[in-house]
């Protein structure tokens, strides 16, 4: 927070109003109370949206106007981002979106915020306001303790619930607060059939903590969890992996995670992803990491691995070695599915030795014949270990041709 460029938002915003219109909340404060890495520089002034964009300008800075019927106006300094929010009270809510009036009291912008320890704040020069006056503790303790009544600020958004998991996955120590584990779970019915691109936004980042286990323990014993991901039947596979990544030092793999928690059906897996709105690119992950076959087994040998990997693509293979390995019996065969591992990273698929071109030499006419005539010789070329000498490959080509041509 002390860097130049956020310390020039901060001189636009009380040149336009007064020293100490401005403060910094929200995450940035929290973070730095618990000794954690800050991302994201969040601002909450008195000014009002208009007046904070004018600020902006007049000191040469590019204002992006990106809620301001929220209040929210996106400070752009030296490249980097800065959510610059009027303080708000709420006049309305109806659980997905507040209509909000602006104010001149931090308490009451306090009191609209989720968690004690996200309605923190610091002036300019370093002076920190707790207005709830647990919210520091909360940071320090580990604590995740709604603003007020729980009931009250889930109502409000019902989201909230999810933000609640995700903040206990990342932030969590001990045992939960019972009144927010209360109100999650009379409250579960209402997640369901909300925003799907903030759910999978939120299910995501609590997948991205180090270790998610208790959060999703408790989701699961409130019901939240098969409320917003009702093919869930077991948490064995997400809590294997979650022990393999652990022993073996894996990198945090969210999108994997998720996988794990898919039974091995690659309808639901597409179901899921059509629910939560997941991009392309992460359904198609999701749908190939909980295929049937080839089936992975420990006891694979290197020839059949290959198959494999020939067969998947060195990113499924890995990913379903990953999901095999979790959902096996916990035996000595750590070695044989780090090996599978190994394989796949260093084995490089070779490419087909024959072309079309190949086939039609061969005297197979134009048409659907030639891809079922280079498939049989393709299976051939696979059962023989992937052989590397073209001279074969074209004798088989021939026997084949004879046998479906002539």
């Amino acid at each position: 927070m002390a860097l130049p460029e956020t310390q020039a938002v901060i001189a636009a915003l009380e040149a336009r109003g007064f020293p100490g219109c401005a403060r910094f909340v929200g995450g940035c404060v929290r973070n730095t109370v618990m000794g954690k890495p800050i991302d994201d520089i969040d601002i909450a002034t008195t000014l009002t949206p208009d007046q904070v964009i004018e600020a902006l300008h007049e000191a040469g800075l590019r204002a992006i106007p990106t809620g301001v019927d929220h209040g929210t106006v996106t400070a752009i300094a030296k490249g980097r981002p800065y959510e610059v929010t009027t303080l708000r009270r709420d006049v309305s809510t109806d659980g997905r979106r507040a209509v909000v009036s602006f104010t001149q009291d931090w308490d009451q912008d306090a009191e609209r915020r989720d968690f004690r320890f996200n309605a923190l704040y610091v002036d300019p020069q370093g002076r920190l306001y707790d207005p709830t006056g647990e919210g520091v503790n909360d940071a320090r303790e580990g604590r995740v303790v709604f603003v007020g009544d729980p009931m009250t600020r889930i109502r409000e958004d019902y989201l909230r619930i999810l933000r609640f998991f995700r903040f206990q996955a990342w932030y969590g120590k001990g045992e939960a607060d019972q009144k927010a584990l209360a109100a999650c779970k009379a409250l579960k019915g209402m997640v369901e059939g909300r925003a799907a691109e903030r759910t999978q936004k939120e299910l995501l980042k609590l997948l991205a903590a180090d270790d998610p286990r208790a959060a999703l323990r408790l989701m699961a014993a409130t019901s939240v969890l098969s409320s917003i991901l009702p093919f869930v039947k077991s948490l064995a596979r997400f809590e294997g992996l979650m022990t393999i990544e652990t022993e073996q030092l894996f990198e945090n793999d969210p999108e994997l995670r998720l996988a794990a928690l898919i039974p091995d059906d690659p309808k639901i897996a597409a179901q899921m992803a059509e629910r939560l709105r997941l991009s392309n690119a992460l359904k198609e992950r999701l749908v190939e990491a909980v295929g049937k076959s080839p089936r992975i087994v420990s006891w694979m040998s290197p020839r059949e691995a290959r198959r494999a990997v020939y067969a998947l693509g060195i990113k499924t293979f890995s990913d379903r070695v990953k999901l095999a390995w979790a959902g096996a019996e916990r035996t000595a065969t750590t070695p044989q599915w780090r090996g599978l591992l190994a394989l796949g990273e260093s084995w490089t698929p070779p490419a087909f030795p024959l072309t079309g071109e190949d086939i039609l030499k061969s005297g197979v006419p134009k048409g659907p014949m030639v891809g079922e005539v280079m498939r049989e010789v393709e299976i051939w070329w696979i059962d023989q270990d992937f052989i590397e000498d073209k001279f074969s490959a074209i004798e088989r080509l021939k026997a084949v041709a004879q046998g479906m041509v002539f």
